[in-house]
């Protein structure tokens, strides 16, 4: 990656520097890494700090002034919360009455506990000073509001109690803050948490992390409490460092991915030069993190692409499951070797080169398409002007078709296994030769293959048919019925040779693994072709841009067997395909356009092709900052 952009003769501009926000630039982040540290001194303090932090249980009786309290507070309130839902709650209790209840509440749980212990045990716990509620004269009770839905909070719909979490890192805050000013602060947790709620009057949601005591320490302890009792030890560290990943018990290791992600320096490197930029950062959105991930992958200086078009014929349409007669697939097939079909006008009009792909379509003649290399290909036209043909110099047509039988997904797998592997490595080598033109698009056409699409969907994501299949090019509801029971027989039929459907749910072992068998079974041939080309370009380090559905599962597929796949793609769009987007949404995927696009061929990868190369030649000609 050259990084030059614009010519280094150009005039550099004066770097706009907001006056909100981040004011340093990535030319300054880059030559000082470590700038934001805040000295030496305060390091250190900060060391002393951490290591004086003590759980205090004896207190003086004297007050705390109401300033010292607000500090602690406004430590708690700047802790750091997962999506900033700041969802602590702080009850400051200073009643001596309510206090006295809740050490009574204590004394009962104190005893309570104790009796689940050994009589040694539980006479050596009854010996220790656990909590200061009556002799401490503030009370915090640091509560968590969980009244907002997790999906509604950034970072909660994984990991649900992130918002306990989140009231945890206050609590720590208000220790540390309280320990630099000299204040004691104990956490006690002797409590049934519903019981300290009534106390309180905590509305129902809202839960309680339990009772911090703060006030002036009547010790100042120099270990922790409990390791001075002998009641446990401080463990050290290097016996809680795991590196990598658990051992102990753990499954199978995740697979090794012999196809390098862009590293960390190619990533950094590409959002340091569009930083560079006389625009605001990330001006073109989307757009622009697609860019940088095509710079990060392949270098700022692509300025094509090729649209790799595969076509294929399906035996799944002799059930009724599309409005076009099977034929149209050898008609796009010609038409794309004329450059006239619209995949390819579109790939033409975007400035990309096309590669057309016979992946097994009958030329009419209950032959196949002749694409000897030595010779002009013969391609039949049956469109309405009655037959005729095509001549055409057979340097812009592959052969990958299948040798083997082929399936209609109800009654017989859709190829052999055999076959699958075959295209898979003629698909390899294909798409490595197109990546040394740039970007890498992704085209099927073959009548029927949305139903295929989608079994190969539910297969992959464990959907029901109902949740995959889609009304499809001029479908009408009985096609849309029809093509739901073919999937649904499909899936019953290999239920049993398919893994478990989700790439989560699988170990690393048998992810690639299944998803060929799933490609064999329900899949068709264009699709494992294309699954090679992602593979083939990626190890050529080229950027793929993805098309519709069946544009876009060859590279899930590709993700499966070498998981390092998913840093070269780019979605192009997001199709009116049912199960397009949840396709997406597993490769962590967000779509550059959403046009509602039935065509296609490629064209949406193209389209969005277009836009990169057109930003791509922006950024490089843009003005500079210095």
């Amino acid at each position: 990656m050259s990084g030059s952009g614009a010519d280094d003769a150009s005039p550099r501009y004066a770097r706009p520097v907001p006056s909100v926000g981040d004011a340093s630039s990535a030319a300054e982040r880059r030559a000082d890494p470590a700038g934001w540290a805040m000295g030496a001194d305060v390091v250190a303090a900060l060391d002393q700090v951490v290591g004086g932090r003590r759980d205090i249980r004896r207190y003086r009786p004297d007050p705390v002034p109401e300033e010292l309290l607000r500090q602690v507070l406004e430590a708690g309130h700047a802790a750091p919360s997962v999506g900033h839902s700041q969802p602590w709650r702080f009850v400051v209790v200073t009643d001596p009455l309510t206090r006295d209840r809740a050490a009574a509440m204590a004394d009962r749980c104190r005893l309570d506990q104790a009796h689940l212990l050994t009589d040694d045990r539980a006479a050596r716990m009854l010996d220790l000073k656990l909590e200061g509620l009556r002799e401490a004269p503030v009370g915090v009770v640091v509560a968590c509001d969980r009244r907002t839905p997790a999906s509604g909070v950034l970072g909660r719909a994984t990991f649900h109690d992130a918002d306990l979490w989140s009231c945890a890192a206050a609590v720590e805050n208000m220790w540390l803050a309280a320990r630099a000013r000299g204040l004691g602060m104990g956490w006690v947790t002797l409590f049934e948490p519903a019981a300290l709620a009534d106390l309180l009057g905590l509305p129902e949601g809202v839960e309680t992390l339990g009772w911090m005591c703060l006030g002036w320490p009547d010790e100042r302890p120099p270990e922790p409490g409990l390791q001075r009792a002998a009641w446990s030890r401080k463990v050290p560290l290097d016996e809680v460092i795991v590196r990598e990943r658990w051992s102990e018990g753990a499954g199978p290791a995740p697979a090794r991915s012999y196809l390098a992600a862009p590293s960390a320096d190619q990533l950094v490197s590409a959002t340091d030069a569009a930083d560079e930029l006389l625009s605001p950062p990330e001006s073109l959105g989307v757009l622009d993190r697609a860019i940088s991930r095509v710079v990060a992958c392949a270098g700022d200086a692509v300025a094509g692409g090729t649209l790799v078009l595969a076509a294929a014929d399906q035996p799944v349409t002799a059930h009724g499951v599309s409005a076009y007669p099977a034929s149209t697939t050898r008609d796009i097939l010609a038409a794309s070797l004329a450059g006239t079909s619209l995949g390819a006008t579109t790939a033409s009009a975007g400035g990309l080169g096309v590669v057309v792909v016979d992946a097994g379509v009958d030329d009419g003649t209950d032959g196949e398409v002749d694409t000897d290399a030595d010779d002009p290909v013969e391609v039949i036209h049956a469109g309405e002007g009655g037959a005729h043909h095509l001549d055409r110099e057979v340097s812009s047509l592959r052969d990958a078709r299948p040798r083997d039988a082929r399936g209609d997904l109800v009654g017989a797998d859709a190829m052999t296994r055999a076959d699958v592997d075959r295209l898979l490595a003629r698909g390899r080598e294909i798409g490595a030769g197109a990546a040394s033109d740039g970007l890498v698009c992704l085209g099927e056409a073959g009548v029927g293959n949305t139903t295929t699409a989608a079994a190969l969907a539910c297969a992959l994501l464990g959907l029901e048919p109902q949740d995959a299949v889609g009304l499809g090019a001029g479908s009408d509801a009985e096609i849309v019925a029809r093509k739901r029971e073919v999937v649904a027989a499909a899936l019953a039929r290999t239920a049993g040779q398919r893994g478990p459907g989700h790439g989560g749910a699988q170990s690393a072992e048998t992810a690639g693994e299944d998803a060929l068998q799933a490609l064999a079974a329900v899949g068709g041939p264009e699709m494992a072709v294309l699954t090679g080309v992602v593979l083939g370009a990626v190890e050529q380090g080229a950027a793929v841009v993805l098309d519709g559905l069946a544009g876009s599962l060859p590279a899930l597929v590709a993700a499966r067997i070498e998981p390092g796949v998913q840093a070269h793609l780019v979605a192009g769009h997001v199709s009116r395909e049912r199960a397009h987007a949840l396709v997406l949404r597993e490769l962590g995927l967000e779509p550059l356009l959403a046009l509602r696009l039935r065509a296609g061929e490629g064209v949406g990868a193209c389209l969005a092709a277009s836009m990169l190369l057109q930003g791509l030649a922006a950024r490089r000609a843009t003005a500079r900052t210095r």
